[in-house]
């Protein structure tokens, strides 16, 4: 009897599995009915198959987009990330329709999201780096810059860049970070607070009439350093313009002049541009500068607006040096989050 119970028991142990397999393969055949033996799955679905394609399109052939019509081009390329949420959609919607077709065409605009993006899912920050910068813009309706100033001299950076400050505001900024800097600039509505001496403080001409950009020397331990601070100016909706830009493009030129015509070697960007890696517009700038968020970072890194982060238009961009790790800081009393950096000056030009 206790050999018939053992046996009985290995029995009903092996047929588990079986059973389960039987589940599942149920399961699929439930799924799978009413597409076998259905011609329609290829004919079904072919105006979602358009859009899929049309998706792809876009993202794609986003750099033929034109600027001309409410700068249509620049708009798409801020947030040409988010047009991945299409593709779930177009699944869901094929699968309810029960299109092959669809299904099949939706192949295209994922293929191409991932090879464009696929790469800032992952986390590439490596573990070096002897230098690290934050940039911010504080808003010029902070209510409280003394907080907000608090929390960046926590970040421990060496270098600390803000922008959108007001007359008003600086002495706050001023009070709030000397026991963690010992030299500072502002020069306009941008300033650099820094650990290291500054020298070769002066203000970028980006054709905007007043001084929203700055240039410094950073006398690093590995170094000189060339530290750019810029705020280039915010893109307009218009009711009879759409969405516009023409000073932003402007000032993004003259900025991109000025960098490529830096005698140091090494150069760190630091600012709210008002615009993606991806925007055209930028290409006098990112043509010739790295991101550390691309190069380094761990995710898109958006950091606009702060209550729901939509965009990465807060850049810290590198010449010259090499890209170790990129992040953002919590919220302050801003409407954009503070970006953080680490970067490896020992290792790159001099």
């Amino acid at each position: 009897m206790a050999q018939q119970a053992y046996m009985t028991e290995t029995d009903n142990g092996g047929s588990g599995p079986e059973r389960r397999g039987d589940r599942f393969r149920r399961l699929v055949d439930r799924l799978l009915a009413g597409w076998r033996d259905d011609p329609r799955i290829w004919r079904r679905g072919l105006v979602l198959a358009a859009v899929a394609l049309l998706l792809a399109g876009v993202m794609l052939m986003h750099s033929r987009i034109p600027n001309a019509i409410g700068n249509l081009g620049s708009l798409t390329e801020t947030f040409l990330p988010w047009l991945g949420l299409l593709i779930p959609v177009l699944v869901l919607l094929g699968l309810v329709r029960r299109s092959a077709t669809a299904l099949i065409a939706v192949l295209l605009p994922a293929i191409v999201w991932l090879n464009m993006f696929g790469g800032l899912l992952t986390d590439k920050s490596g573990t070096g780096g002897d230098f690290t910068v934050a940039t911010h813009n504080v808003n010029a309706e902070n209510p409280d810059p003394t907080g907000t100033a608090d929390r960046l001299a926590a970040s421990g950076a060496g270098v600390v860049a803000l922008e959108e400050l007001t007359a008003s505001a600086v002495p706050a900024y001023q009070k709030a970070l000397a026991s963690a800097y010992k030299y500072h600039a502002v020069e306009g509505t941008v300033g650099l607070w820094s650990k290291y001496r500054l020298t070769g403080v002066k203000a970028v001409d980006i054709k905007l009439g007043w001084t929203r950009a700055m240039r410094a020397t950073v006398a690093t331990p590995e170094g000189s350093l060339a530290v750019y601070v810029a705020h280039l100016p915010s893109v307009r909706v218009k009711v009879n313009a759409g969405f516009t830009a023409r000073q932003r493009d402007t000032s993004a030129d003259a900025l991109g002049e000025a960098i490529a015509d830096e005698s140091l070697p090494r150069v760190i960007l630091l600012g709210d541009l008002n615009g993606t890696m991806n925007d055209r517009s930028l290409n006098a700038v990112t043509s010739q500068m790295r991101s550390t968020q691309g190069a380094a970072g761990s995710g898109f890194g958006f950091s606009w607006p702060a209550a729901f982060p939509m965009a990465r238009i807060d850049q810290i961009m590198v010449k010259g040096v090499e890209p170790e790790g990129s992040w953002t800081l919590p919220r302050t009393g801003s409407d954009h989050l503070p970006i953080e950096a680490r970067v490896n000056l020992a290792t790159s030009d001099s």
